[in-house]
């Protein structure tokens, strides 16, 4: 009987382990990330709406950004890939000067479904090494490629000090066909208090330019944001509640 059981009980470790890295996949449902785990959904203060932006930076579009959103008078989280911040170290740097937060995206925008993979872990650290090499700080979110969560991933992002944080709103600004009316119009039934809205300063992973359309909607969002009596600023300021990750909450600012 011995015998029999060694291989059940091998067999039963290696689902559990398995089950371990893929579950929190599952959180890149936008259903299951708003009904089971709301603060990675980015669900803050009912006064307030954090804007984000993923895969920068970059020299060709990322200065864009910062120009709008000066004019418009709002900061935001920038979650970086860390082979672009090490490249573009000033860029980098520029982003906190001009008092915006900085999130860990991963080194590459890769695809962490595939396998348990050490690198997924050491890429993190190194991009969280990187920002903090960049600006004398280190970043306090981070956010995967594709918003597809292993475990492997969510446990090294803890490690670093970073609190995993996805979105409840997307603009698909990173098709050939956006717009920014069609950005607009995507974000527009989530634009409610207490949403993280999620856009794209670079088309590095997106259509080529499919980064204007997301800048040239910035004033549509904003503008709709405050029509409301919504703030619009980082995740810092969102009042995110529970734990999710190993960084201290945010406060909403008065």
């Amino acid at each position: 009987m011995a015998d029999l059981r060694l291989p059940r009980a091998l067999r039963a470790a290696g689902l559990l382990a398995l089950t371990a890295h893929v579950l929190p996949a599952g959180t890149w449902l936008p259903p299951v990330r708003r009904t089971l785990f709301p603060a990675l959904a980015g669900l803050g203060a009912p006064g307030h709406v954090a804007l984000t932006f993923d895969d920068g930076p970059d020299p060709a579009s990322t200065p864009f950004f910062l120009d709008e959103l000066d004019r418009l008078g709002v900061r935001a989280t920038f979650f970086l890939l860390g082979e672009h911040a090490a490249r573009h170290v000033r860029l980098t740097r520029e982003l906190a000067e001009r008092g915006h937060e900085l999130g860990v995206h991963g080194w590459t925008h890769d695809y962490p479904w595939l396998a348990c993979d050490p690198r997924q872990g050491a890429g993190i650290r190194r991009t969280q090494e990187t920002i903090e090499l960049a600006t004398g700080s280190p970043a306090g979110w981070y956010r995967p490629a594709y918003g597809i969560l292993t475990g492997e991933r969510w446990a090294a992002a803890a490690r670093c000090g970073l609190r995993t944080v996805l979105w409840s709103a997307w603009g698909r600004d990173w098709t050939a066909q956006a717009t920014a009316r069609s950005v607009y119009r995507t974000l527009r039934p989530g634009l409610r208090g207490g949403a993280t809205l999620l856009l794209h300063d670079s088309d590095r992973t997106g259509a080529a330019g499919s980064w204007r359309a997301a800048l040239a909607a910035l004033p549509l969002v904003v503008g709709a944001c405050r029509a409301a009596g919504l703030a619009v600023g980082p995740l810092g300021a969102h009042g995110i509640r529970g734990s999710v990750g190993g960084a201290a909450e945010g406060h909403p600012e008065s």
